[in-house]
Parts: structure tokens; C-alpha cells; sequence
């Protein structure tokens, strides 16, 4: 039998719902690997989701970066450091306490967190497209019923504010009319 198909009581099925979302998940990791893939300075998906995290907040205190990250402090450390090796992120003392340290983004680490989203969205479009509209509504519906069941928050769309590119639960600024 294709996993296209569903048999009878499948749907009461922990195991054969968990076995489809774990495909997908292996689907996505997929496509964010191949997005991560074309980047030169070679991230990582742990350091992308930190670039991301300094994308979305701004500067930020490494204890604070580590806890958003649910790493430790010394495993964040290290990731900075990298990430600043490659001239993906940078150090600055804190105006407002000149013994903290932020961590934030430069041009070029922004310019990677925009391409691979971008790459990363055109990836999922594509496989989206070759859906039905019913098979699409039926995701859309499935995947908020998973996130709300899981504590995910619905990510920011661009009309919301700034690109919040792949809705990692985190604090957003609020947007305001400029």
C-alpha cells in the first residue's frame, strides 16, 4: 500500500500520523539543507536559526540569544564566534550598559538570512504548487492544527512586519506605521 493512500482508521492512528509528519519533517530538513547548501560561508542549520533569531530581535545579550535558543551559554558562545569569523554577525557594547555585550547581525549576515529564506520559500512553493487546491486547504488546516498543538505561534506574514522568515517562536518588535 503507497502512503498515498489511507486505510481504514488511520486517522485514529498516533502511529501512522506520526510516520507521516516525520516524513515531512525529513522533506523540510531537505529542503533547508539544500537552501543552507548554496551559502558560501558554509552555516549550519543551528547557526542559521541563531542568524535568524538576531534577524528577527536585533541586537541581543548572548544569555538572552542562548535562552531563545535553548542552548547553553558557552554552546551560543561558540556559535557567535563562528558566526563572527565568518562576518556573518558582530559584537557591540551595549549603549545603555557599557559591560554588556549585543550580539546583531551585519549586511552580510542579513543578506544570507534573506537568501536562504528566499531560497528555502521558492523550494516550498514549488512542491505546494504541484497540490491540489483542496490537497492545499487541507494542509494549511492539518499543519495549524499540528503548530497549535505543538505551541508554535502562526509565523509573521510580510504584511504583518519585517520578514520574520521561518516563525521560530520569539519575541517580535511590534510594527508600527512609519
Amino acid at each position: 500500500m503507497s502512503e498515498r493512500e489511507t486505510p481504514a482508521g488511520a486517522m485514529d492512528d498516533v502511529r501512522t500520523v506520526s510516520r507521516a509528519v516525520l516524513t515531512a519533517t525529513r522533506l523540510l530538513v531537505a529542503v533547508s539543507a539544500r537552501s543552507l547548501a548554496a551559502v558560501e560561508e558554509g552555516v549550519t542549520l543551528p547557526q542559521f536559526r541563531m542568524l535568524v533569531v538576531l534577524a528577527t530581535r536585533g541586537a541581543t545579550k548572548l544569555v538572552t540569544l542562548a535562552d531563545l535558543l535553548q542552548v547553553a551559554p558557552s554552546t551560543a558562545m561558540r556559535m557567535v564566534d563562528r558566526l563572527i569569523a565568518a562576518g556573518l554577525a558582530d559584537r557591540q557594547t551595549n549603549p545603555a550598559n557599557r559591560r554588556e555585550t549585543l550580539l546583531q547581525l551585519t549586511d552580510e549576515g542579513r543578506r544570507t538570512v534573506e537568501d536562504v529564506t528566499a531560497r528555502r520559500h521558492a523550494e516550498i512553493a514549488a512542491i505546494v504548487e504541484r497540490l491540489t487546491p483542496t490537497q492545499r486547504l487541507a494542509l494549511i488546516e492539518a499543519l495549524a492544527a499540528f503548530n497549535e498543538a505543538g505551541g508554535e505561534p502562526p509565523a509573521m506574514t510580510l504584511e504583518d512586519v519585517e520578514p520574520y522568515p521561518l516563525g521560530w517562536a520569539v519575541d517580535l518588535p511590534v510594527a508600527r506605521d512609519a
